[in-house]
């Protein structure tokens, strides 16, 4: 018989090894997922500049590979020429734009990442959003809320409640409502749009590495504790790691965070690449 505790398998009678190693260790399984061309292919457009002053929206797939020339030499798109951003290009990725953001996320088509995504929700892990939208921390936690109440494209709030449940009956903890269980998971996950307030879409890969940064911290500490209330051994609580799988489909925040983050004793994070639509392990 197996419980899952929030990305934790505890075995009991040693029936069944899901979850472990082969050493025998809890597999203790957090993520951190990118949203747009990740998560989701959302319809939000970054407003061009083309040589006539007209604006021109432009896809954040397309973005991720024009980012670095923008502004710096005049280049073709959708038969026009780019010259620069329009004012305001990130109108729609910040809060002006959380309205739609909540909207989008309902009808826009699954990225890369979704399957990730499901396994993350249905089984109760922990999560952050790392996104370089400029949103409202809310908006998104709203939005995921949004996705797991309605059992969007494959996700299974009653799964997801069961697998809580187990954590609250394992813990000594009351449960709650169904809509207050979902809540209070979402506000132990993390949302980090990285250009709210006066952080820079344009050059999110430092964003992204601060926001990692903190939410391994958080993971560390949340996975002694989560090993305390689950009563692993002592020697296996004090030595075991977490691992924190990072997808992102730029290229570039791919390449800046692993060169960070692989050299940093007892680096937990795993990242993933899913630039063009496919996932594959980068570091």
């Amino acid at each position: 018989m197996s419980f899952f505790i929030f990305g934790i398998f505890i075995v009991m009678k040693f029936e069944t090894k899901e979850g472990f190693t082969e050493e025998g260790t809890p597999d203790m399984k957090y993520y951190a997922f990118d949203w747009d061309d990740n998560i989701m292919y959302m319809p939000t457009k970054i407003v061009l500049m083309d040589d006539e002053g007209f604006e021109i929206g432009m896809s954040t797939e397309d973005f991720a590979h024009h980012r670095t020339d923008i502004g710096k030499q005049p280049f073709k798109y959708e038969g026009r020429t780019i010259v620069g951003f329009a004012e305001d290009p990130f109108r729609y990725f910040r809060t002006k734009g959380d309205k739609a953001f909540l909207v989008d996320a309902m009808v826009a088509p699954t990225g890369p990442a979704w399957d990730d995504f499901l396994e993350c929700i249905n089984g109760g892990s922990i999560f952050s959003i790392v996104t370089a939208r400029g949103h409202n921390p809310s908006t998104l936690k709203e939005g995921v809320y949004n996705l797991i109440i309605t059992n969007h494209n494959g996700i299974n709030s009653n799964e997801l409640l069961r697998n809580l449940q187990k954590y609250r009956d394992l813990t000594g903890e009351q449960s709650g409502s169904k809509k207050d269980m979902i809540k209070e998971y979402l506000d132990m996950c993390r949302f980090y749009p990285v250009s709210f307030g006066e952080g820079s879409a344009t050059n999110p890969e430092e964003g992204k590495i601060k926001a990692l940064r903190e939410f391994v911290g958080y993971v560390k500490e949340l996975s002694k504790e989560l090993g305390k209330k689950a009563f692993i051994k002592n020697d296996v609580a004090n030595n075991f790691l977490p691992s924190i799988g990072f997808s992102d489909d730029d290229i570039r925040n791919v390449q800046h965070v692993s060169k960070h983050f692989k050299d940093e004793p007892e680096n937990i994070l795993k990242v993933y690449s899913t630039a063009g639509g496919k996932k594959t392990r980068y570091s």
